[in-house]
């Protein structure tokens, strides 16, 4: 007798570099969906490396990864109905599977060249027609999808990813700014939009941290930062650990984030858990996000007029009219815990 297909299995191949965007979504979901299985009474699996289920610290059951036969053939166990893939260009899906894909951006749409574009939605419709249902993480996302790829009538929801509220001991770094600081983070790519900032560095005595991957774009940032005669108080200082991050995100005088290419934007709520000032671009998802629990700059990123927006907005949060207990509250709503509630109604109505 055939076995009733109830195990959902969550693709993790992905995730596997730490300090990374997909990888904190891989770690805190799988975590998430785990906690809710065992209060629904379903099982969940993970395709992944054991490497990376060794450093998440969780007991689960996972399906070895063997990169160059799983991309031909994909064999799954005879009791899985569900395949979800929350990399949306994954080479890997098992045959005959439902698959459930989650899309975070189409930024290539902001990045790219018209005919670099095209490869790319070509890409990515492959993987949505092997779907049965899609989630995007924003409304910006879903709203990019139904307007550039063909779902034929699939269903795309909308479930926002959590705020990763740190509970460990905030380590501070190896070496402390010198001074009151602003911080940003992020992978240094052109899309970050970081070279905007050091004009914020003029008249005043901050010093600007940027953490993230490292790659030429830095280049761009300390050129502009040299134009402006501020290049020795802007800090690009690579990938950090988790624990200096919220040091950072705590002690800074206020979080930037200037990005022009994004599908959520984790950072932000990341930072108004501590109840800092928050300066966004008015780009992509960030004002959905953000809400008006952040301050924005000019879409054209005029630096005079970055520089106006970012003094009226410290004045104002300095003033009180920013109210902090409810912009925290604002963080805490995007909750690791209803994603995976959510994620879970979505498995059980595709499962049954």
């Amino acid at each position: 007798m055939r076995p009733k297909q109830t195990t959902v299995i969550f693709d993790c191949e992905r995730m596997r570099y730490p300090n990374t965007g997909l990888y904190v979504f891989g770690k805190e979901l799988v975590t998430a969906l785990q906690k809710e299985s065992f209060q629904r009474g379903k099982k969940l699996m993970i395709y992944a490396r054991k490497s990376t289920v060794d450093d998440w610290g969780i007991n689960i059951e996972r399906k070895k990864v063997f990169k160059s036969l799983h991309k031909r053939i994909l064999l799954t166990p005879k009791d899985t109905g569900l395949w979800h893939s929350p990399f949306q260009l994954s080479h890997f899906f098992p045959k005959g599977k439902k698959i459930l894909l989650t899309i975070h951006d189409l930024n290539f749409l902001y990045e790219l060249n018209a005919n670099a574009q095209k490869a790319e939605l070509f890409k990515l419709q492959k993987i949505v027609d092997k779907s049965v249902h899609i989630v995007a993480i924003s409304q910006f996302v879903k709203n990019d999808i139904l307007s550039h790829l063909d779902t034929k009538g699939k269903e795309v929801s909308v479930i926002y990813n959590g705020c990763s509220i740190f509970n460990g001991r905030l380590q501070e770094p190896p070496i402390k700014p010198q001074k009151k600081f602003l911080f940003s983070v992020g992978t240094v790519l052109p899309k970050k939009n970081f070279h905007v900032l050091p004009c914020l560095l003029q008249e005043n005595d901050y010093e600007l941290i940027i953490a993230g991957v490292r790659s030429e774009y830095e280049n761009k940032i300390i050129e502009e930062a040299q134009e402006l005669g501020v290049s020795e108080r802007v800090k690009i200082i690579g990938t950090i650990p988790e624990a200096e991050k919220h040091w950072y995100y705590k002690n800074c005088e206020a979080f930037l984030f200037p990005s022009v290419a994004e599908g959520f934007g984790l950072p932000v709520i990341e930072a108004m858990y501590y109840q800092r000032p928050i300066f966004l671009s008015l780009h992509t998802c960030l004002p959905e996000i953000g809400s008006h629990y952040a301050y924005y700059f000019n879409r054209d990123f005029d630096r005079k007029k970055m520089q106006e927006e970012f003094k009226e907005g410290m004045r104002d949060f300095s003033s009180g009219n920013m109210n902090q207990d409810a912009m925290k509250e604002h963080a805490l709503g995007f909750s690791w815990a209803n994603a995976a509630k959510q994620y879970w109604d979505i498995y059980e109505q595709l499962l049954s």
